[in-house]
């Protein structure tokens, strides 16, 4: 049999659709290009485990996709309350995306308030998928609705598909031994088995997932297995969802190779564990659970057969003491964290630049001051990765793009540290590290030589012709001082935070020899070997957009906009945040204005006004989520016609 291919319509979202009509009164299917789908419900809802495996499923498939996890910092916020919502988006395309979309094509909706929360970034014409068991008059007062949304007009401008999900699930599990609450938590896998079916999802991998989460609990894992089931079948049957959707394989947008989905936080254990494979030592990392770094330490801890050691400390305090003793003992030493607790570590951290010694601060930025917004992201630690010390303390600072950059930004840090002798700052944040894309698995001889050589004998000749060892004599090239592992014959010496004298390491009080050593540590860091920043102007431009971190995604998609549009920008990105590339200066002076979008009030173009005298615009947010590409399109049309 064969079928008819309707021509492409425009979709809510400017995707171009084609029309499948299959014979014999099948539903219909659509072929999209790409797809932008929200799950929304209270946090015990299970939005972020409904969002993880759609997306698991999603990567299997060889779809490119972003991920953008939202929830709040409450173990289980107040039910049905606009604060206590849970969201978890995705974008996924048959082409090469950057971010997790502006606005979803499809918003689930597990109750009033999740509806209430979302309704506002959902465009007219979208598909709206609510749970009307929960809309009862009680749950919708406590969002402030005075008559029911799906009664009263208000969504007549979208495509809404009412859908009991929680008694549906219930009829569903009717044979097991489960009572009415226990087969209602299954409510969240119904939902994910009828959007698997909206858009051809596989089902396998979810399955055997969760035959493998409930393995001690059977009778579970065939409950939410029945669930899954019963909301793909539902999908199949119910005269309600006419047209499901297909979304093609983005074949063209990766080179070859193997690739999984990763999120940033488990791409940067990976690149942890591979440089200190590539160094040929132990991994130590010394932590303290904070939100959204302590996935890095739950990580770290399952590796033991690489040699990693995690040491869960009481402090965030003793666990950077614990890490700069490990570096100290001859390991690659860690130590992750979130904005308040880098301020607690400031003083070890200014005793491991004294110390002269490779340590990873890995600061996975959240929404500040104190406490602030701990599930939430910004970009607003910069300045105290810069200057957060007492006394001139230098620190290489760097800063991943994506989630799967995570992985290179961490074998590029151990790469600093270890051959300059230093402290280094690895700048992520909440939204890389919760987030997820596909990433490519490097071959391992792809990966960096990190080999270290550790100081084995006297490295000085005394003026009475005796051999001994100097520890802080450097190396001319990296003006890094010598390490040499404790125990080693020999090599004995002093360490502490009191002002060492050059050469030898003894306590010196000295003004001539303080203005020296100050000054070396700093020559050293700037002297840091660190690839040029790289333009991409394809048409001349006369503005430049300038960003770090995270907001690659965002920039990068709102300059392709403004592209098609005929627009001439350029853009480049830093990885390298001090020092900064040694082109830097000269790329920037190229252009008429210079645009630094960031998730703070203006940290980076502080830095670059300061450094080249360049009169940057600075475009700021710090609501706690990343910038939208259109949002951003927009800022930067109004800076090339200003």
């Amino acid at each position: 049999m064969t079928s008819q291919v309707s021509s492409p319509a425009e979709q809510a979202d400017g995707s171009v659709v084609g029309e499948q009509r299959k014979p014999g009164g099948a539903k219909d299917v659509r072929r999209l290009d790409r797809v932008i789908i929200r799950f929304a419900g209270d946090s015990g809802d299970g939005m972020q485990l409904t969002g993880d495996r759609f997306t698991s499923e999603t990567a299997s498939f060889g779809n490119d996709l972003s991920t953008l996890p939202n929830f709040p910092a409450e173990i289980r916020a107040p039910a049905g309350t606009l604060p206590g919502v849970s969201s978890f988006q995705l974008h996924f395309a048959d082409h090469d995306i950057l971010t997790p979309g502006d606005a979803p094509n499809v918003l689930v909706a597990m109750n009033p308030a999740a509806l209430k929360a979302n309704i506002d970034d959902v465009p007219r014409g979208a598909e709206i998928i609510v749970n009307t068991d929960e809309f009862t008059k009680r749950a919708m007062q406590k969002v402030g609705y005075d008559t029911s949304p799906l009664e009263d007009g208000s969504l007549d401008g979208y495509h809404l598909h009412p859908v009991p999900l929680t008694t549906l699930t219930v009829e569903a599990l009717k044979e097991f031994d489960l009572t009415r609450k226990e087969a209602e938590r299954s409510k969240n896998m119904f939902a994910l088995g009828l959007l698997s079916w909206m858009y051809h999802r596989p089902t396998e991998g979810t399955e055997k997932f969760l035959n493998a989460k409930f393995a001690k609990k059977p009778d579970i894992a065939a409950a939410n297995i029945a669930a899954y089931r019963a909301g793909w079948n539902f999908g199949e049957t119910t005269e309600d969802f006419a047209v499901s959707y297909e979304v093609a394989p983005a074949a063209k947008a990766f080179p070859p190779g193997t690739y999984r989905n990763i999120s940033g936080n488990l791409a940067l254990a990976y690149g942890l564990i591979a440089a200190s494979r590539q160094a040929d030592l132990p991994l130590f990392l010394g932590s303290y659970p904070i939100t959204p770094a302590s996935d890095i330490l739950h990580e770290l801890s399952k590796h033991k057969n690489f040699g990693v050691r995690s040491f869960q400390a009481e402090d965030e305090i003793a666990g950077i003491g614990a890490a700069l003793g490990a570096a100290f003992g001859g390991s690659l030493a860690v130590t992750t964290t979130s904005g308040p607790g880098v301020a607690l570590k400031s003083e070890t951290i200014g005793l491991a630049v004294s110390l002269e010694l490779p340590l990873l601060v890995v600061d996975i930025q959240r929404g500040g001051p104190s406490t602030g917004l701990p599930t939430k992201t910004e970009q607003a630690d910069l300045l105290q990765a810069m200057y957060g010390r007492n006394g001139e303390a230098p620190v290489p600072v760097i800063a991943p793009r994506t989630p799967a950059d995570c992985f290179d930004a961490a074998l590029e840090a151990a790469r600093i540290a270890l051959t300059y002798r230093t402290p280094v700052f690895l700048l992520s944040d909440g939204y890389l590290a919760n987030g997820s894309e596909p990433w490519r698995i490097p071959e391992t001889d792809e990966l960096p030589d990190l080999a270290v050589r550790f100081a084995q004998g006297p490295n000085h000749t005394l003026d009475d012709g005796t051999e001994v060892f100097w520890p802080y004599k450097r190396d001319p090239h990296t003006l890094a001082r010598p390490w040499a592992v404790p125990g080693t014959p020999g090599l004995e010496h002093r360490i502490g935070g009191i002002e060492k004298q050059d050469g030898t390491g003894n306590i010196s009080y000295d003004p001539a020899n303080h203005d020296l050593m100050v000054r070396t540590r700093q020559a050293k860091i700037d002297g840091i070997d660190v690839p040029d920043v790289e333009v991409d102007d394809p048409d001349g431009a006369r503005t430049l957009v300038l960003g770090w971190g995270s907001t690659y995604g965002p920039i990068t998609a709102a300059v392709r906009r403004l592209r098609g549009a005929g627009e001439a920008v350029a853009q480049a990105h830093l990885r390298h945040l001090n020092p900064f590339p040694h082109n830097l200066g000269t790329v920037l002076r190229r252009y008429d204005k210079v645009v630094i979008p960031e998730m703070n009030l203006g940290q980076l173009a502080t830095l670059i006004r300061a450094k080249y005298l360049i009169d940057a615009q600075s475009y700021n947010q710090v609501n706690g989520m990343p910038f939208k590409a259109e949002q951003l399109a927009t800022v930067l049309k109004e800076a090339i016609d200003g």
